[in-house]
């Protein structure tokens, strides 16, 4: 179990620090607190199993291409490129903003897709792969109002005080009957956030789709657009994935 926790250790830092050029084995025996020779050792094993590639001249290290692979896999699994991302691409051609799909990991979120729109000037960004806390966004409450009570109430419990939890619960059950979350800066200051989640053939959360906008000069007819373009976009996938109201009905009798 050292070894796993290690490697997790040399992972997360090597996606942290995605952008640079890589890291030196002293550069990352520091960070995770291990002598040289021990992260040598790790860092031997990792590239055995392709997990990180060294540059030969450099000697830097950074991840390796199997996260690539794997990540295609888990498209494949969620049939992301026949059925889910030509709805994404829909949505961005239809409302000319930045649409991103998330999917639910524990007590987070993962950013697994994330579609540009060229057309603005200003846009806003999250990065792919970025964790989000599951109880901030829009895209995370929309998957939040639609999850078994025992998980949410887990999550609450990590996240949010026992004295703003009913209004919490409140919010989430309006969220339900409307359909899709909207988020005001929870995230960024000066953007609003639109989600709608993504059921699978059992009614289970599979992920939600979101757009994110800068809010500037963000009418209210805009928003009401975006609204029901999001919402739309979000029943349109599920139903490709087998949800259906009625099959829901039956599962939970």
């Amino acid at each position: 179990m050292q070894s796993i926790d290690r490697a997790m250790g040399v992972i997360k830092i090597l996606v942290d620090k995605a952008a640079e050029d890589g890291m030196s084995i002293t550069e990352l025996s520091n960070e995770c607190d291990l002598p040289v020779s021990s992260m040598h050792r790790v860092l031997k094993s990792m590239s055995q199993h392709g997990m990180i590639q060294q540059d030969p001249k450099t000697k830097r290290y950074n991840l390796g291409n199997i996260w690539l692979e794997y990540g295609l896999h888990m498209y494949d699994t969620m049939d992301y490129t026949s059925k889910i991302r030509p709805e994404l691409v829909r949505l961005t051609d239809e409302t000319e903003e930045s649409v991103y799909l998330s999917q639910p990991m524990g007590s987070e979120s993962l950013i697994i897709e994330r579609i540009d729109n060229e057309k603005h000037a200003i846009r806003v960004y999250d990065k792919l792969g970025s964790r989000i806390p599951m109880h901030i966004g829009a895209a995370n409450k929309a998957m939040l109002a639609h999850m078994p009570t025992a998980e949410v109430k887990k999550i609450l419990n990590q996240y949010v005080s026992k004295e703003q939890q009913p209004a919490f619960w409140d919010l989430l059950e309006a969220i339900k009957q409307r359909g899709c979350a909207i988020s005001h800066g929870e995230r960024t200051e000066g953007t609003v956030g639109i989600g709608a989640p993504i059921l699978n053939h059992f009614g289970q959360v599979q992920g939600a789709v979101s757009v994110g906008v800068v809010s500037y000069n963000l009418t209210e007819e805009r928003l009401k657009f975006l609204t029901g373009s999001v919402r739309e976009t979000g029943r349109r996938i599920s139903a490709k994935l087998g949800y259906s109201e009625v099959q829901e009905r039956r599962y939970r009798k």
